[in-house]
């Protein structure tokens, strides 16, 4: 999940409202066990540590790598707490953060003030839609506060097609908002957009891709999500890495940032960078973003450690 919300329990809703629950999760387990012994057996794509050919040419530049504060939930509420974690970020060499979880206890200027200390900038920030205008234009004035230069909607699930319309219009309003302030707006996914079937085979991606105006929403993609999503849909069960650069190729709208986040083959379960099944040289060749962001919702040893082993992995990429 992201920000807070559960994705894996919206993805099995979404998958019993199919009738397909426990079919895909078969599936999804079976394409992973599968996968495994062809690429074994040297067949299909790489392990996302071997893929592609080493050029010596690094894919991502250090400028643009960041890290959604999720990650790192357990390490800001706890110990070592927000101002000592963040101090560790910046000494990793994270030059951003994605915001998330709020303040803790600042202001805008503050947490600003605080940012410019260490050297790290928040350019992005997870927010969901306001319900008024006041809400909306207090929103908009901390993201200027903190300098971004993106705020992404980051969860929306419904198994109605009115719903996803009325939020894709609402999104359009607020972006427009946004845009007066310097700001980019933007949609993040999880796997139920993919998932969820609104009615002839219609799911929410294909009316948030329809209505969401181009020139003012951007795409947040979540490679760990879009590959589960076509994993668990079964579209992309044979491909999971070709159905998410379909995705990010076949929508009207700009795709602008990554959550870079890896997937165990054996359980489908997130995963440090570099130790799961995802391919992410073939698809950051394939399209590339203004911000990489490091994800890992379940770090696999500590907040801290998947901080420290996906900054690393995205400095080490080579296409």
């Amino acid at each position: 999940m992201c920000y807070g919300f559960d994705g894996d329990a919206a993805l099995g809703r979404s998958l019993a409202e199919r009738g397909t629950n426990r079919r895909a999760v078969l599936r999804g387990a079976l394409s992973g066990v599968v996968g495994a012994g062809l690429l074994a057996a040297g067949i299909g794509a790489a392990p996302a540590h071997a893929a592609g050919r080493a050029t010596g040419r690094p894919h991502v530049p250090p400028g643009l790598i960041s890290i959604q504060l999720w990650t790192l939930r357990d390490a800001l509420w706890g110990s070592p707490g927000f101002d000592a974690t963040l101090r560790s970020i910046a000494d990793l060499g994270y030059p951003k953060v994605e915001q998330a979880l709020g303040y803790f206890g600042r202001t805008a200027g503050e947490l600003r003030a605080f940012y410019d200390d260490l050297g790290i900038s928040a350019t992005s920030s997870h927010d969901g839609i306001s319900a008024n205008r006041q809400d909306l234009d207090t929103k908009v004035a901390n993201a200027a506060t903190l300098g971004q230069s993106f705020m992404v909607v980051p969860y929306l699930n419904s198994s109605s097609a009115d719903d996803w319309s009325r939020w894709a219009e609402e999104m359009n309003q607020e972006a427009e908002v946004a845009r007066s302030a310097g700001l980019r707006y933007g949609y993040h996914n999880h796997a139920h957009e993919f998932t969820i079937d609104l009615g002839g085979g219609r799911t929410p991606w294909d009316v948030l891709t329809a209505e969401l105006d181009p020139s003012l929403v951007h795409l947040e993609i979540d490679l760990y999500w879009v590959v589960r999503g076509g994993i668990e849909s079964g579209d992309g069960a044979a491909d999971p890495e070709g159905f998410a650069i379909d995705v990010i190729r076949r929508a009207p709208q700009r795709v602008l940032q990554y959550h870079v986040k890896d997937r165990h083959a054996d359980s489908g379960d997130m995963a440090d960078l570099g130790t799961g099944m995802i391919d992410f040289p073939r698809i950051l060749r394939a399209h590339s973003v203004l911000e990489y962001i490091v994800e890992n919702d379940t770090p696999d040893v500590s907040p801290l450690r998947s901080a420290e082993v996906g900054y690393r992995y995205l400095r080490d990429l080579r296409t």
